[in-house]
């Protein structure tokens, strides 16, 4: 055997083993494999198809989100009777999901419909006995039902619960001047001006009971 002809040799026996290790060594890339994203829009299309990506699957509304966005959009078009339909269906889903009693309360009051309206709010203070909005509610709804008592109960309860929010005051003087204590409204109507200068109403009964 020649120089060269052992030299052939060697150098073809060195190409053999390279490429058994590569084949044998599980790092060229595996037929059946699929691609993983690391991250939810990765892209696995390279730069010749960049359309080809991963997108995260929209999420569905629940059916009592349904409802709530039905009534939400009911009430927003007037229709109050299709509100409280979907209301009520919410409320079968979740009877003590207190966003959903408020609207309920709210849409009661709309048709006149008081005593469920007054069971509601009677309900959101049960489950929160500190929700100042559920008895600023319930003082107005006792108020036109009647019940005076309890409606100045329930307004002084919402102001104690937040005496900064100016519309439990104005509330409350309300019905002060509808029972004729006119003193007590004057300082209530004073205070809720005093807390908003927007409330132009507040003002106009300030100059009428000083006038």
């Amino acid at each position: 055997m020649t120089l060269f002809q052992l030299f052939l040799l060697i150098l073809a026996g060195v190409i053999f083993y390279l490429f058994f290790r590569q084949l044998f060594s599980g790092e060229h890339p595996k037929r059946g494999v699929d691609f993983e994203a690391k991250l939810p829009d990765e892209q696995i299309g390279g730069i010749n198809r960049p359309d080809k990506t991963f997108s995260r699957p929209e999420v569905e509304p629940t059916r009592l989100e349904q409802l709530v966005q039905m009534a939400d959009d009911a009430v927003a078009k007037g229709d109050m009777l299709e509100a409280s339909k979907a209301l009520q269906s919410a409320l079968v889903l979740e009877a003590d999901n207190i966003d959903i009693l408020q609207r309920h309360g709210y849409v009661m009051m709309q048709i006149d419909n008081l005593e469920d309206a007054k069971e509601s709010y009677e309900k959101i203070i049960s489950i929160d006995p500190n929700d100042d909005q559920a008895h600023a509610s319930l003082a107005n709804l006792l108020h036109r039902l009647g019940q005076e008592e309890d409606a100045i109960r329930h307004h002084q309860r919402s102001i104690a619960l937040d005496p900064a929010y100016a519309p439990h005051h104005y509330n409350y003087a309300n019905t002060l001047y509808d029972l004729e204590r006119k003193e007590e409204a004057l300082k209530a109507y004073t205070k809720a001006y005093e807390l908003d200068a927007s409330l132009e109403e507040a003002k106009k009964m300030i100059n009428d009971l000083k006038g």
